[in-house]
């Protein structure tokens, strides 16, 4: 036992705590973006049997109910030419039909970046983490909830950029409310390009739109680049149960034709659009993601696609969505083998997804359920990485932050444990004694930087200077982090010919439309 003088040697200064703390409160940015790989197995939640039966029963879904296409005689065209059934817009197909056309899509592919470091590979064992999409409303505690703009966008794409465990841009992270609806998807396509080098997603709310966001890319890109190479991708949503609207599939082709990724992504709340169980909601969100990948194939074979899903559960006495719950986990786990057996890359259905109106310990609780479910469970691209609140109305600032910190822990885990002489560091034993510690090894001193996981904004330090410090919570630390990263954001460069013509071409769309605000 250590005597009283010892204890009291131990006991750090007033001062020192207060240096510690003012250190803790801005550590640097943890950088996991070079691990995009797992090293650990993921989690095979079904056996064999219940595999084959979810992809029986989504083939007799296919067989018997099939799926509209509305509005969209190509691609009614496309899949009776494929020798699929078609009723009026109804499309159904014999038992294996779906998967056999789904074979022609590769099962990994490359997403370059406008900076080569930030390229990434989408299948196999990579992991790509990528913001919230689709709220119409940002928050932050000094300002509270209010319609995104413009600005709000922009200073989402310079947070991801600026975030080393996000490896994406995202898309329509938030709706600039501030621009007509018509023009809208310009700006936010030209944001991504202009205050990130990252890959990001280009509109598909309708065909022009989609070639539009194809048309800005080429001139980044160049034409005969993206020809044979993935810069950007379309989120297609299934209108679920079995519908594809014609905005949507006219998005897909347009998409798959340039050969730029397509993300299938069937939207089932259990009792709402699909029964409440996860074997039913996973059959079903298999039936129509297949029907999707498989009129991609058909547009143009070898386009690369992702397998995606966004599934929830609902409170069935009030009807309200609720997130991170376990049904919707265990849907998650059982759609990642499904999507590894399908032979294409799969986009989970979680992320840190929550229904909380704020970023409070309900909503971490329901994030980090959601979270760890979809990151063991193989997917290989996880959307709603950060931000996402109030079921994804709304955009938090300090949630951003608080998800980003949880983010790169994660990304550490994936490293996995290495076990080698290094590791077991056989030396630190023979440099101390027992009952003394190791914190003056030469192991310790070498690897003291990297070893632990350093959370930018935990605070683990003892009461008293918390208490000296204004007793800040996890939100007020994130509310100032996310300000500084602001702060010390710098621009990627941008060439200034590629500039002027992508302003150009924003400028020419714009004059040749009226202001539409529905």
């Amino acid at each position: 036992m250590n005597s009283a003088s010892e204890q009291d040697d131990l006991k750090p200064a007033p001062k020192r705590r207060r240096s510690r703390s003012r250190r803790h409160s801005a550590p640097p940015m943890p950088n996991p973006s070079t691990n995009k790989i797992r090293n650990i197995p993921s989690y095979e939640l079904l056996a064999e049997p219940a595999l084959l039966a979810i992809e029986a029963h989504a083939d007799w879904l296919l067989e018997e109910i099939g799926v509209e296409f509305q509005g969209d005689k190509m691609a009614l065209a496309l899949f009776a030419a494929a020798g699929a059934k078609i009723d009026g817009e109804r499309v159904r197909f014999e038992s294996g039909l779906a998967r056999q056309l789904c074979s022609l899509a590769p099962a990994d592919f490359t997403l370059h970046a406008r900076e080569p470091h930030h390229t990434v590979t989408i299948g196999g064992d990579h992991i790509v983490l990528m913001p919230g999409y689709g709220s119409p409303f940002v928050t932050d505690i000094d300002k509270g909830r209010r319609y995104a703009t413009l600005e709000d966008f922009h200073n989402f794409v310079k947070l991801s950029y600026s975030s080393p465990a996000l490896h994406h841009s995202g898309g329509s992270i938030c709706e600039p409310t501030d621009l007509p609806v018509n023009k809208r998807h310009l700006d936010m396509v030209y944001a991504h390009i202009r205050y990130s080098n990252k890959p990001f997603m280009g509109s598909v709310t309708s065909p022009e739109r989609s070639q539009d966001s194809i048309d800005m890319a080429r001139l980044v890109y160049g034409v005969e680049y993206m020809e044979e190479h993935t810069v950007m991708q379309g989120n297609i949503n299934v209108n679920s149960p079995f519908i594809f609207d014609h905005s949507m599939s006219a998005a897909l082709r347009v998409y798959a034709e340039a050969n730029q990724c397509v993300c299938i992504s069937p939207a089932i709340f259990g009792g709402a659009m699909g029964p409440v169980t996860p074997a039913a909601m996973a059959a079903q969100t298999l039936a129509e993601a297949m029907v999707g990948i498989a009129l991609s194939q058909l547009v143009r074979p070898g386009c690369p696609v992702v397998f995606g899903s966004f599934h929830s559960t609902m409170n069935l006495r009030t009807g309200s969505l609720t997130f991170g719950t376990p049904e919707a986990g265990l849907t998650t786990m059982a759609l990642s083998q499904l999507g590894r057996r399908l032979g294409v890359p799969v986009r989970s259905g979680g992320g840190q997804i929550t229904a909380a109106n704020s970023a409070d310990g309900q909503a971490m609780q329901d994030s980090a359920n959601a979270m760890w479910t979809t990151m063991m469970s193989g997917a290989n691209q996880v959307w709603h990485a950060a931000g996402w609140l109030e079921g994804g109305l709304t955009m938090s600032y300090e949630k951003f932050v608080m998800d980003l910190d949880n983010c790169g822990a994660m990304l550490k885990l994936f490293q996995g444990i290495p076990v080698n002489d290094e590791s077991l560091s056989k030396p630190s034993y023979l440099e101390t004694k027992p009952g003394q510690n190791f914190l003056s090894t030469t192991h310790t001193r070498t690897h003291c930087r990297t070893a632990n996981y350093e959370s930018m904004l935990s605070d683990a330090g003892p009461f008293e200077t918390w208490q000296e410090n204004g007793k800040q919570t996890a939100i007020e630390r994130a509310n100032v982090r996310w300000k500084e990263m602001l702060a010390a954001y710098e621009q990627p460069h941008l060439e200034e010919s590629i500039d002027c013509s992508l302003k150009n071409y924003m400028a020419d769309k714009k004059s040749s439309m009226p202001d539409e605000w529905y």
